[in-house]
């Protein structure tokens, strides 16, 4: 099994959200989202914790393809625009520092037109725990 197919059918809140991993490399990671009314907050726009969650997909793919069972302990979100109904979202996701036991990572969540949706930093901690996975793809 790869650590893609571990994490999009593993996540089922993600999963139940309409979030796909859609690439994972060395210090990179990259998943969508369409925006769909099952997302939309009470202003009619896409709800914050929807897109956290595609953020934070990103996130746990690029601290987990180090070989490491990883989970976040610290992240912040800033929205920096509406995700509209029909937009697709895409979150990529790079190391800011791939420290062997506390990885920080930035995710730069943007609409199909460039727009800057959010920005989305986390910490993690990795356990001595090894994931085994055929490979990331």
């Amino acid at each position: 099994m790869t650590l893609k197919d571990f994490l999009n059918s593993g996540d089922k809140f993600a999963a139940s959200n309409g979030i796909s991993l859609q690439e994972i490399a060395e210090d990179y990671a990259r998943a969508t989202m369409v925006v769909t009314d099952k997302h939309s907050n009470a202003g009619g726009v896409c709800q914050g914790g929807a897109i956290f969650t595609l953020a934070d997909l990103v996130f746990a793919a690029l601290v987990n393809s180090r070989g490491y069972l990883s989970f976040a302990i610290s992240s912040t979100i800033y929205y920096h625009l509406s995700g509209n109904m029909g937009d697709t979202l895409i979150a990529e996701g790079r190391f800011l520092q791939n420290h062997p036991k506390i990885p920080a990572a930035e995710v730069v969540v943007k609409n199909q037109d460039g727009a800057h949706i959010a920005t989305f930093t986390a910490q993690g901690y990795s356990k001595k725990v090894e994931n085994k996975f055929d490979s990331l793809m």
